[in-house]
């Protein structure tokens, strides 16, 4: 049941990640095209080096899975801080450091 919890959580704030960035990208954009343009694409980029890096099944090593995942929660954060949010920021960080840092020493993740 840990296992499952703590993948679970993982799971939600890796989602949570793409919401928060297709928000800050339709709150900076000036024009509507704009805003459509950053709320559709930062969360597809943050999900295409995610799969491609950061995934699970992802072939690559473990320094760009590390680096993935630190740019793309950080910078979540830091778009929550940058909304006017700065405590729901570091929250969601210290929570995503928590759960990596439980998935890590557990050895939950293949």
């Amino acid at each position: 049941m840990w296992k499952a919890a703590n993948l679970l959580l993982a799971f939600l704030v890796e989602i949570l990640a793409l919401g928060v960035f297709a928000r800050w990208g339709w709150d900076t954009g000036g024009t509507t095209v704009t805003r459509v343009l950053l709320a559709v694409g930062l969360p597809l980029v943050a999900a295409v080096l995610w799969g491609l890096f950061a995934a699970p099944t992802a072939a690559r090593g473990q320094v760009p899975r590390w680096i993935v995942k630190v740019l793309v929660f950080g910078l979540a954060g830091a778009a929550l801080w940058s909304m006017g949010h700065p405590l729901l920021g570091i929250v969601f960080v210290v929570v995503v450091a928590a759960n990596l840092a439980i998935i890590h020493t557990q050895k939950l993740q293949p």
